[in-house]
């Protein structure tokens, strides 16, 4: 990537409405270009950018994004005062800012992160797998020990009854 890495592009990609999304101000930054000439390309082409590529969040979901920095208060390249609600891309939608915005920078960001989102994919589907190994090996352990508890009490009635009665001690009293 130029200019950057990987760990930055993860680090502004959040999730709203089950979607992995990258908010408009964090792309304009990466691209090196102005707001105003993604938010100009994105209306001049908006028939490219349906509800799964591009939406607007609500007033709540905002409040999720804000949360999602881990602090009370929006990164700097943020601003909150802006008189419109920020776009949120998903991957699809970032994919196809690179056929509305004709740089060669826009290009090569574009490449970073989709494989960046490739990655995540690809972490998500082997944390899964990993899930239900784990689920498996417990629900194994578990009748395991189920078995092992039910012969160890068989085993404790076979002693029990082996065992002789206790005879009364022969001797003093000690009070």
């Amino acid at each position: 990537m130029i200019n950057g890495s990987v760990t930055k592009v993860e680090r502004i990609i959040y999730v709203i409405r089950g979607h992995k999304v990258m908010m408009d101000s964090d792309l304009v930054e990466l691209y090196e270009i102005d707001l105003r000439d993604l938010t100009r390309q994105v209306k001049r082409n908006i028939s490219r950018f349906p509800d799964d590529f591009m939406f607007f969040p609500d007033s709540k979901e905002l409040e999720e994004l804000r949360f999602q920095f881990g602090t009370a208060n929006p990164p700097s390249n943020w601003n909150h005062m802006r008189r419109s609600t920020p776009m949120l891309f998903t991957e699809s939608g970032v994919s196809m800012l690179s056929s509305v915005l004709n740089s060669e920078r826009a290009i090569q960001i574009n490449i970073t992160i989709i494989r960046v989102f490739t990655q995540m994919r690809s972490y998500l589907a082997i944390e899964n797998a990993n899930t239900d190994r784990i689920s498996k090996l417990e629900k194994n352990t578990n009748n395991l020990f189920k078995v092992v508890l039910e012969r160890m009490d068989g085993i404790e009635e076979v002693i029990d009854t082996k065992l002789p009665k206790r005879k009364k001690k022969i001797g003093l009293k000690e009070d």
